[in-house]
Order: structure tokens, then C-alpha cells, then sequence
């Protein structure tokens, strides 16, 4: 029963990545660039930058690797956005709090080597609201030893709707494993997000 609740998971999952890729590119004109940095295989972490819902599903389904993205419980209160969570397994976090359930599900896909998603601002356009970008990208690249793979999105909005979206180099963090250190993840932080923001110009 397992395996066949498993294969109708897979195909449900390949139509609606196949949709939103083709949606993507007919109404946004996405422009997908670096896919030839993503190595396809081995754990990795895949942050951007966050405007918009639009994010996730641009990185999820033109990244061309399975992935798991950590999101906020809240969106599960949305329907269809429950619907894309449950599809493509990702990783509800509870906010305002140290989740513990999250970092080791997360911990163990990186472990299995799988990926998982996630964006250092937290919340959307946190940069311009002026916090402080979120230490969880340089918590799990240290600790587990798996790359990142940043990525810098721009356009798909209103004024703009043609989305571009660029994958850059693996960052690779091996020096510092197991580091437990704040001001190493502040400053593993601080390059993964100076590596987004110039990908996003």
C-alpha cells in the first residue's frame, strides 16, 4: 500500500511541477540561468532571496533536483498552498521559536543526501523591512557539511513580469563543520547573502 500511495505521490508530483513550469514560463517568460552549478547529486541547500509566494515553486521546479522546502505553518492555513506543501514534501516551521522537529528532519534529508530550500531573510523582503537575515542556511551548511547553492530572483511582479531567476556557484562551508561558533554563522550568513544579492542585480 505504501509503494502505490508512493508512485501516485510521484506522478501527482511530476503533473504539477510540469504545470507550474509551464505556467511559469508562458505567463512570467521565466529566464532560468546557472543550472550548470547545480550538481545532480549529493545534499545541498538552495537559498534565495524572498519577494513573493511566486519564490518557492520558481526554485522548486526549475532547479531540476528534488527538494524539500522549510516553510511557515501558516501557510498551511491556504488551501492550495497546503496542497503544494503536502506534494512537495516540505518541512512545516513553526516561527518565533526554535523548532526542533524542523532542524532534524532537515538535518536528516541533508544527511540522506537530499536537499532542502529555505530563504536567510525569513520572511518575504525582510532586507528591505531592514531585520536581519536568519543564521539557518550557515546553521545547516556547517553542520552538516552539504553546499549552498545560492540563488538571486528578480522581476515577476507587476511592474515587471518577466521573472529571472540565476543559480550560482556552490559555496562549499567543510572548513568550519561542526563549528558551533555564532560569529561563524553570522559571517557564513553574511557571504551567502552578499553571493544572493549580487545574483539577483
Amino acid at each position: 500500500m505504501k509503494s502505490i500511495k508512493k508512485g501516485f505521490k510521484e506522478v501527482v508530483k511530476w503533473i504539477v511541477r510540469g504545470a507550474i513550469y509551464i505556467w511559469l514560463k508562458i505567463y512570467y517568460r521565466a529566464d532560468i540561468r546557472g543550472l550548470e552549478n547545480i550538481p545532480k547529486d549529493g545534499a545541498l541547500i538552495f537559498c534565495g532571496n524572498h519577494r513573493s509566494y511566486l519564490d518557492p515553486p520558481l526554485i522548486v521546479v526549475t532547479a531540476k533536483r528534488d527538494m524539500r522546502f522549510l516553510a511557515k505553518e501558516e501557510l498551511y492555513k491556504n488551501k492550495f498552498l497546503a496542497f503544494l506543501g503536502w506534494v512537495f514534501e516540505a518541512i512545516p516551521v513553526k516561527r518565533d521559536e526554535k523548532d526542533v522537529s524542523a532542524i532534524k528532519t532537515s538535518l536528516k534529508a541533508l544527511k540522506s543526501g537530499d536537499c532542502i530550500a529555505l530563504f536567510p531573510e525569513g520572511t518575504r523582503n525582510g532586507l528591505e523591512k531592514g531585520e536581519k537575515p536568519k543564521d539557518g542556511v550557515a546553521f545547516f551548511a556547517v553542520r552538516s557539511g552539504a553546499k549552498v547553492i545560492p540563488c538571486g530572483i528578480k522581476g515577476g511582479t507587476k511592474e515587471h513580469r518577466k521573472v529571472t531567476i540565476t543559480y550560482g556557484e556552490p559555496l562549499d562551508y567543510n572548513k568550519y563543520k561542526n563549528n558551533k561558533d555564532k560569529e561563524v554563522f553570522d559571517k557564513v550568513t553574511e557571504e551567502i547573502m552578499d553571493k544572493i544579492i549580487e545574483l539577483a542585480k
